[in-house]
């Protein structure tokens, strides 16, 4: 089994930069990074955006919003933000009970939400969705949701009271209201018929009325990006972002009504609506060509999408072992590497994984615990201390540029949200368990952002659960008080 390490030594260690910006942490660069060869350094030169390449970066991300916000070039941008119909973040008033679900593969949750001021309790159950009723009809999917949500209502013993639901629903959905969600096509193995073009939260409520033994009533329907941020600013008043860096990646922002022209709802009152980035498309239209590699065109081209989802596939963890592979294979194959001799498994696609690239940046420095073994399993027993230390080289230098991606999209919104104080609540596997991710991004935000404006990074909880719950909490709140002024 391999080492991982998640301790607070390899928090710092993230903050060394590779060639450009200021450079931190010296005694480390020295230890391990001197000895890394003169033409991998020089052939990954490439894969290293200074900060002027990273602000015009943000300057085409900003043109790209402004975009997707205006309802006269709405149709054609890439970045589509979307109006999520969310007007308000928790208060810490919200009090009750809330159920949310949470629907986005093979298994869905169900979660029972207890909020009583700073106090929070959650209960969940995890259930299977047979694969006949992911390719059978509609009808036939949202009955076994209904059937699940009833049978958890009544081993929780609260199914004769009427609860608030969240439903977060990982599939393309336009939405048209806060309890309004169009499918647009199904994803990961579904094929349900007679959902796409239908509105999945009245399709849900119709399974709901049907069985007639449960008091539910969907209050929102949301995705993961918009439970991050409501879950975060739970506990952070100051969270305005939410960001997804996982398998895949995505963000959204609080934004003035007045900017989203798209948006047409009535105000609740705070002037201010989330929207959906749909970020990962950023780049589509060929506006990050002059920064892409040759590996990033070739993952393109071997993807299941290609053309699409251009930024998500330069940082998101589906891509990242793929990028590294990619560079290995081409180094290998110019004698630079290995000397000159891969592996089968080395050569083989997307055998190189993501975690591979988490678990060689936690070896501590000079030691190579986890590559050893990694290389290893790839066949690769003949590695050399030389080809160790490349080979990490090799995971910062596409772990780092993701990370200063990243960082350059989130300093736009920062800038352009223009507020004094933000946090911004992320979550996703690359994110959570790379070893220096978030200090990688602290500092290149750091560098990038107006030093005027305070920011933090903070950790989502469960954003696709409690952040679902929590949207329900502060539609019930709403409904509450139009009820009683």
């Amino acid at each position: 089994m391999r080492i991982k390490r998640v301790i607070t030594i390899l928090n710092d260690l993230g903050r060394v930069e590779l060639d450009h910006g200021p450079q931190q942490g010296e005694e480390y660069e020295h230890a391990v990074r001197s000895n890394v060869s003169n033409e991998i350094r020089e052939k990954c030169r490439e894969l290293i955006y200074d900060n002027d390449t990273l602000r015009k970066i943000g300057a085409i991300f900003l043109d790209n919003i402004k975009r997707g916000l205006g309802k006269a070039t709405h149709a054609d941008s890439i970045v589509k933000c979307f109006p999520t119909y969310v007007q308000d973040l928790p208060d810490g008033t919200e009090t009750g009970k809330f159920l949310a679900l949470d629907l986005g593969g093979t298994n869905f949750r169900v979660l029972l939400i207890e909020l009583s001021g700073e106090h929070f309790e959650m209960k969940s159950k995890i259930f299977a969705i047979p694969e006949h009723i992911m390719l059978g009809s509609g009808e036939q999917l949202f009955d076994h949701i209904a059937e699940c949500l009833a049978i958890f209502v009544k081993e929780e013993q609260v199914q004769h009271e009427t609860l608030p639901l969240g439903f977060t629903f990982s599939f393309p959905l336009s939405q048209r209201g806060l309890t309004v969600g169009i499918l647009e096509r199904w994803t990961k193995g579904f094929n349900c018929s007679n959902v796409v073009g239908n509105d999945v939260v009245q399709m849900l409520n119709d399974a709901i009325d049907r069985r007639g033994d449960v008091n539910i009533e969907v209050c929102a329907i949301l995705n993961d990006t918009t439970g991050t941020l409501m879950s975060c600013a739970w506990k952070n008043h100051d969270c305005r972002i939410g960001l997804i860096v996982g398998t895949g990646n995505n963000g959204c922002y609080v934004e003035r009504q007045e900017n989203a022209e798209l948006f047409d709802d009535v105000d609740n009152g705070s002037g201010k609506v989330m929207i959906n980035l749909e970020m990962g498309a950023f780049g589509d239209d060929g506006c990050l060509d002059f920064v892409r590699s040759e590996y990033d065109k070739d993952v393109d081209r071997n993807s299941i999408n290609p053309g699409k989802q251009i930024q998500e596939k330069m940082i998101s963890g589906m891509y990242m072992g793929e990028l590294v592979r990619l560079v290995l294979e081409k180094f290998t194959k110019e004698g630079l590497l290995f000397g000159g001799k891969g592996s089968d498994m080395l050569f083989e696609r997307k055998r190189f994984y993501t975690k591979y690239v988490s678990e060689i940046e936690s070896d501590e420095p000079g030691l190579f615990t986890n590559q050893k073994q990694i290389l290893e399993e790839l066949g690769l027993k003949h590695a050399t201390e030389q080809d160790y230390v490349n080979v990490r080289y090799i995971c910062e230098c596409i772990s780092r540029r993701a990370a200063h991606l990243a960082s350059a999209t989130i300093t736009t919104l920062l800038h352009k949200m223009d507020e004094k104080k933000v946090t911004v609540g992320v979550d996703g596997s690359v994110y959570r368990y790379h070893p220096h991710f978030r200090n990688l991004m602290m500092e290149k935000i750091r560098e990038l952002c107006d030093p005027s404006i305070e920011f933090d990074l903070m950790l989502s909880e469960d954003g696709s659960g409690r952040g679902a719950a929590l949207v329900a909490a502060v539609a019930a709140r709403h409904k509450k008080k139009a009820l009683t002024t």
